[in-house]
């Protein structure tokens, strides 16, 4: 396969841009920039680019559904691109990881991320790839939504950027190697 649907997971809107629960759209954001993508489109359910590197091309999928209607916008480009889901690379925000750890899954289960929930939901399958990106939990009970939809404290944005190279290198290692061998690469201690 040589064509790749980057499912980049966040809200849309100034209050979100630059909140946790939008890493997902930062990783697209800094593929399209390092790569010299055209300008983000507004097309059906999602703002799109693309970017091509080492023979393969990567559209680039910024969802304008809100994160908890993902999978509109999965099932539609999926459908457009006639890409089966295993081209596609879904890259999310985690509240289990320790801030800027990488994870990339060949499927499994939503964690209780809401955009996964939806994408499962509608494509009918967890059979897919996701790359998650940790958020950190340092939350009071209670204040999940609060602590993932606020900006990274003063000490992670120093990180911030390197933290984002590593995640456009994971989205880029999924196309060239293939999920299991970019597992590999990606998930190391």
């Amino acid at each position: 396969m040589s064509k790749f649907l980057v499912l980049c997971l966040g809200n849309i809107g100034p209050e979100y841009a630059d909140t946790r629960h939008n890493v997902g759209f930062m990783v697209g954001d800094y593929l399209a920039r390092k790569h010299d993508a055209a300008p983000w489109e507004l097309g059906r359910h999602a703002f799109t680019t693309e970017i091509r590197a080492k023979g393969k091309t990567y559209v680039l999928v910024k969802p304008t559904t809100y994160m908890n209607l993902s999978g509109k916008a999965a099932a539609h480009w999926l459908s457009v691109l006639k890409l089966p889901k295993e081209s596609m690379l879904v890259v999310t925000d985690d509240l289990a990881l320790p801030f800027g750890k990488l994870r990339l899954k060949a499927k499994g289960s939503a964690g209780g991320q809401n955009g996964l929930k939806h994408i499962q939901e509608t494509l009918g399958s967890d059979e897919y790839a996701r790359l998650r990106f940790g958020i950190d939990s340092s939350f009071s009970k209670g204040r999940q939504v609060d602590y993932v939809l606020s900006p990274f404290s003063a000490d992670e944005k120093i990180e911030l950027e390197t933290r984002l190279e590593k995640a456009a290198e994971a989205v880029l290692a999924f196309g060239a190697l293939g999920v299991e061998r970019a597992m590999n690469v990606v998930n190391v201690k």
